[in-house]
Protein backbone atom coordinates (compact mmCIF):
# COMPACT_ATOMS: atom_id res chain seq x y z
CA UNK A 1 0.00 0.00 0.00
CA UNK A 2 1.43 3.34 -1.06
CA UNK A 3 -0.11 6.78 -0.93
CA UNK A 4 -1.38 9.53 1.32
CA UNK A 5 -2.05 8.80 5.00
CA UNK A 6 -4.59 11.20 6.55
CA UNK A 7 -4.51 11.94 10.29
CA UNK A 8 -7.35 13.75 12.02
CA UNK A 9 -6.72 16.75 14.26
CA UNK A 10 -9.80 18.30 15.81
CA UNK A 11 -7.82 21.31 17.10
CA UNK A 12 -6.61 22.32 13.65
CA UNK A 13 -9.67 21.40 11.65
CA UNK A 14 -12.61 23.73 11.19
CA UNK A 15 -14.95 20.83 10.40
CA UNK A 16 -16.31 17.83 12.32
CA UNK A 17 -14.10 14.73 12.05
CA UNK A 18 -16.62 12.81 9.96
CA UNK A 19 -16.85 15.62 7.42
CA UNK A 20 -13.05 15.93 7.27
CA UNK A 21 -12.59 12.19 6.80
CA UNK A 22 -15.28 12.03 4.11
CA UNK A 23 -13.37 14.70 2.18
CA UNK A 24 -10.02 12.98 2.74
CA UNK A 25 -11.32 9.64 1.48
CA UNK A 26 -12.92 11.43 -1.47
CA UNK A 27 -9.55 12.98 -2.21
CA UNK A 28 -7.86 9.60 -2.38
CA UNK A 29 -6.32 8.96 1.05
CA UNK A 30 -5.28 5.28 1.31
CA UNK A 31 -5.33 5.32 5.12
CA UNK A 32 -7.06 7.39 7.80
CA UNK A 33 -5.88 7.60 11.40
CA UNK A 34 -8.32 8.82 14.03
CA UNK A 35 -6.14 10.67 16.53
CA UNK A 36 -8.08 11.85 19.55
CA UNK A 37 -6.80 12.27 23.10
CA UNK A 38 -9.35 14.51 24.78
CA UNK A 39 -12.92 13.34 24.14
CA UNK A 40 -14.68 11.10 26.69
CA UNK A 41 -14.39 7.46 25.65
CA UNK A 42 -18.07 7.09 24.77
CA UNK A 43 -17.97 10.07 22.44
CA UNK A 44 -14.75 8.80 20.88
CA UNK A 45 -16.31 5.43 20.14
CA UNK A 46 -19.34 7.12 18.59
CA UNK A 47 -17.14 9.21 16.26
CA UNK A 48 -14.87 6.24 15.45
CA UNK A 49 -17.87 4.14 14.34
CA UNK A 50 -18.89 6.90 11.91
CA UNK A 51 -15.36 7.16 10.53
CA UNK A 52 -15.07 3.40 10.09
CA UNK A 53 -18.21 3.41 7.94
CA UNK A 54 -16.89 6.28 5.81
CA UNK A 55 -13.58 4.46 5.26
CA UNK A 56 -15.07 1.00 4.68
CA UNK A 57 -13.90 -0.42 1.37
CA UNK A 58 -12.09 2.82 0.48
CA UNK A 59 -9.30 3.45 2.98
CA UNK A 60 -7.62 1.68 5.88
CA UNK A 61 -9.09 2.92 9.17
CA UNK A 62 -6.58 3.15 12.01
CA UNK A 63 -7.11 4.24 15.62
CA UNK A 64 -4.25 6.06 17.32
CA UNK A 65 -3.04 4.44 20.52
CA UNK A 66 -6.32 3.03 21.89
CA UNK A 67 -6.35 -0.71 21.20
CA UNK A 68 -9.62 -1.26 23.10
CA UNK A 69 -11.43 1.36 21.02
CA UNK A 70 -10.05 -0.13 17.79
CA UNK A 71 -11.35 -3.53 18.84
CA UNK A 72 -14.76 -2.22 19.87
CA UNK A 73 -15.48 -0.32 16.64
CA UNK A 74 -13.96 -2.88 14.28
CA UNK A 75 -11.15 -0.63 13.02
CA UNK A 76 -8.59 -2.06 10.61
CA UNK A 77 -5.85 -1.53 13.16
CA UNK A 78 -3.96 0.77 15.51
CA UNK A 79 -0.99 3.10 15.49
CA UNK A 80 1.27 3.01 18.53
CA UNK A 81 3.79 5.53 19.81
CA UNK A 82 6.95 4.49 21.63
CA UNK A 83 5.25 5.13 24.99
CA UNK A 84 2.00 3.33 24.15
CA UNK A 85 1.02 -0.30 24.62
CA UNK A 86 3.69 -2.89 23.77
CA UNK A 87 3.33 -4.01 20.17
CA UNK A 88 3.30 -7.72 20.99
CA UNK A 89 0.55 -7.18 23.58
CA UNK A 90 -1.46 -5.15 21.05
CA UNK A 91 -1.08 -7.98 18.53
CA UNK A 92 -2.22 -10.54 21.10
CA UNK A 93 -5.38 -8.50 21.76
CA UNK A 94 -6.17 -7.56 18.15
CA UNK A 95 -5.17 -10.81 16.46
CA UNK A 96 -3.15 -11.46 13.29
CA UNK A 97 -5.58 -9.86 10.85
CA UNK A 98 -5.27 -6.27 12.09
CA UNK A 99 -2.77 -3.65 10.95
CA UNK A 100 -0.34 -2.28 13.54
CA UNK A 101 1.87 0.72 12.88
CA UNK A 102 4.54 2.14 15.18
CA UNK A 103 6.10 5.61 15.38
CA UNK A 104 9.90 5.37 15.19
CA UNK A 105 12.60 8.01 15.51
CA UNK A 106 15.65 6.02 14.42
CA UNK A 107 16.73 2.86 12.60
CA UNK A 108 17.01 0.76 15.77
CA UNK A 109 13.38 1.45 16.69
CA UNK A 110 12.30 0.61 13.13
CA UNK A 111 14.18 -2.70 13.12
CA UNK A 112 12.69 -3.65 16.51
CA UNK A 113 9.19 -2.73 15.30
CA UNK A 114 9.57 -5.04 12.31
CA UNK A 115 10.96 -7.84 14.49
CA UNK A 116 8.02 -7.45 16.88
CA UNK A 117 5.51 -7.77 14.03
CA UNK A 118 4.61 -4.22 12.95
CA UNK A 119 3.01 -3.85 9.52
CA UNK A 120 4.45 -0.39 8.98
CA UNK A 121 6.48 2.28 10.76
CA UNK A 122 5.88 6.01 10.92
CA UNK A 123 9.28 7.71 10.59
CA UNK A 124 9.10 10.92 12.60
CA UNK A 125 9.71 13.80 12.53
CA UNK A 126 11.20 14.29 9.06
CA UNK A 127 10.99 18.09 9.14
CA UNK A 128 10.22 20.58 11.91
CA UNK A 129 6.58 20.41 12.95
CA UNK A 130 4.26 22.44 15.15
CA UNK A 131 1.43 19.90 15.03
CA UNK A 132 3.00 17.74 17.75
CA UNK A 133 4.97 19.83 20.26
CA UNK A 134 6.82 16.80 21.69
CA UNK A 135 7.82 15.37 18.30
CA UNK A 136 11.53 16.03 18.82
CA UNK A 137 14.26 17.34 16.55
CA UNK A 138 13.70 16.84 12.80
CA UNK A 139 15.70 13.92 11.41
CA UNK A 140 15.61 14.86 7.72
CA UNK A 141 15.19 12.71 4.63
CA UNK A 142 18.14 10.54 5.70
CA UNK A 143 15.91 8.87 8.28
CA UNK A 144 13.58 7.59 5.55
CA UNK A 145 16.50 6.31 3.45
CA UNK A 146 18.24 4.64 6.39
CA UNK A 147 15.07 2.90 7.58
CA UNK A 148 14.15 1.74 4.07
CA UNK A 149 17.61 0.18 3.78
CA UNK A 150 17.07 -1.90 6.92
CA UNK A 151 13.42 -2.98 6.98
CA UNK A 152 11.07 -4.59 4.50
CA UNK A 153 7.81 -3.26 5.96
CA UNK A 154 6.14 -0.05 4.78
CA UNK A 155 7.52 3.31 5.85
CA UNK A 156 5.22 6.30 6.37
CA UNK A 157 6.88 9.72 6.68
CA UNK A 158 5.48 12.31 9.08
CA UNK A 159 6.45 15.70 10.43
CA UNK A 160 6.46 19.03 8.64
CA UNK A 161 5.54 17.58 5.27
CA UNK A 162 3.86 20.00 2.85
CA UNK A 163 3.50 20.88 -0.83
CA UNK A 164 7.08 22.16 -1.04
CA UNK A 165 8.81 18.99 0.18
CA UNK A 166 6.50 16.05 -0.62
CA UNK A 167 8.44 15.22 -3.80
CA UNK A 168 11.70 14.86 -1.86
CA UNK A 169 9.95 12.63 0.71
CA UNK A 170 8.75 10.26 -2.02
CA UNK A 171 12.16 10.31 -3.72
CA UNK A 172 13.71 9.30 -0.38
CA UNK A 173 11.58 6.14 -0.51
CA UNK A 174 8.53 6.82 1.67
CA UNK A 175 5.68 4.42 0.90
CA UNK A 176 3.20 6.75 2.57
CA UNK A 177 3.27 10.30 3.90
CA UNK A 178 1.20 12.38 6.31
CA UNK A 179 0.80 16.14 5.97
CA UNK A 180 -1.45 17.10 8.84
CA UNK A 181 -1.38 20.90 8.83
CA UNK A 182 -1.41 21.04 5.03
CA UNK A 183 -4.65 19.05 4.86
CA UNK A 184 -6.82 19.23 7.99
CA UNK A 185 -6.44 22.99 8.29
CA UNK A 186 -7.47 23.53 4.66
CA UNK A 187 -10.89 24.90 3.75
CA UNK A 188 -10.98 22.29 0.99
CA UNK A 189 -9.60 19.09 2.53
CA UNK A 190 -10.60 16.99 -0.46
CA UNK A 191 -8.53 19.06 -2.89
CA UNK A 192 -5.59 19.26 -0.47
CA UNK A 193 -5.54 15.48 -0.05
CA UNK A 194 -6.01 14.96 -3.77
CA UNK A 195 -2.85 16.97 -4.42
CA UNK A 196 -0.75 14.76 -2.16
CA UNK A 197 -2.43 11.49 -3.17
CA UNK A 198 -1.77 12.34 -6.79
CA UNK A 199 1.96 12.20 -6.14
CA UNK A 200 1.69 8.44 -6.00
CA UNK A 201 -1.08 7.86 -8.54
CA UNK A 202 -0.34 10.62 -11.04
Amino acid sequence: MRGFYFITDRRLCGKPDDEAVREAVGGGAVAVQYREKELPRGEMVKVARKLRKICSGKALFIINDLVDVALEVGADGVHLGQGDMDLKEARRILGPGKVIGVTVHDVAEAVKAEEDGADYVGASPIFATTTKPDAGEPAGLKLIKDIKARVSILVAAIGGINESNIDSVIEAGADMACAISATVASDDIKSAVKYFAGKWTG
